[in-house]
């Protein structure tokens, strides 16, 4: 089984699209619909999922899920440099500077920030999985 997709609660379309614009370009997402004032999506490198990043159906304002967080492979330690300077850079806030995470094996390498709306979000290399 994999993940298809996974939404992102957002109140403010174009303050998220500049975030996550710089930051999929670290960890190789691309574009891969936009509805403007509704929704937009990134396609995540060859495995398939999608990211999408809308207004809450309900109209109720976005906000984070104590306890979730969505964790994205960078694919090497670089990216993960990489996509937590660029999430810093437009509007996300530091959750843990990139480095080693033992705690969750000897080859893991991960950043954390949360996005403009308070989501937490992990770059995560991990030299084992991708050996």
């Amino acid at each position: 089984m994999s993940i298809n997709y996974i939404m992102i609660g957002s109140n403010d379309l174009a303050r998220s699209r500049a975030f996550y614009d710089a930051v999929m370009a670290q960890i190789g997402g691309t574009i891969a619909a936009d509805y403007p004032g509704f929704t937009f999506s990134y396609q995540l490198r060859d495995d398939g999922g999608r990211i999408w990043i809308a207004p809450p159906y309900d109209k109720a304002a976005a906000i984070p899920g104590n306890g979730v967080m969505i964790g994205f492979d960078a694919g090497s330690e670089a990216a993960v440099f990489a996509a937590h300077a660029a999430a810093l850079a437009h509007g996300g806030t530091n959750e843990g500077d990139p480095g080693p995470r033992p705690q969750y094996g000897p080859q893991f390498f991960g950043g954390y920030v949360r996005d403009p709306d308070g989501n937490k979000i992990s770059f995560m290399f991990d030299r084992e999985i991708s050996e």
